[in-house]
């Protein structure tokens, strides 16, 4: 090794003495399953929300159309006829039926669990399948609204 290097080293630190730091490295405990569930149930939504489209083009939160033979302004929800736009309400609402019917798929996953009471397990069933009929259904809905003579 070079001697003037080797001195560079030694020097400082004949002269010097580094602190002694007492210091602790930080513990992290990991999220509870809940808090995952939910961040995951989040970003889900947020997805299929369409929230990056909402991002990007900025629609209107609602539309309008005038009515025919009164004339008068009445507000529109869904984009009827353009499958590639939306308006913000109309993703919203739609991500929620998606999450909706998720949950419901979740409550019949959690009706199975032998450790239940009947009662609950026959609560958790009930209220699942109500879910995803109730997805499902307005699902198909916001499709008939959205594209008019869908699966006619």
């Amino acid at each position: 090794m070079d001697p003037i290097g080797r001195a560079l080293e030694i020097v400082p630190y004949s002269i010097l003495r580094p602190p002694r730091l007492r210091l602790k490295l930080p513990s992290f405990s990991l999220p509870s399953a809940m808090t995952v569930y939910s961040l995951i149930l989040l970003t889900y939504f947020m997805v299929v929300s369409g929230i990056v489209y909402d991002v990007i083009v900025e629609p209107p939160g609602i539309g309008s159309t005038q009515d025919r033979s009164t004339g008068a302004v009445k507000p529109v929800v869904f984009l009827s006829g353009r499958v590639n736009g939306q308006y913000i309400i109309e993703g919203l609402s739609s991500g929620f039926m998606f999450v909706l019917g998720g949950i419901g798929i979740v409550l019949m996953d959690l009706a199975l669990d032998k450790n239940r009471a009947k009662s609950v397990k026959v609560s958790f069933a009930s209220a699942g399948i109500c879910f995803v009929v109730i997805g499902y259904v307005m699902s198909m809905l916001f499709i008939r609204i959205k594209i008019p003579g869908y699966l006619h």
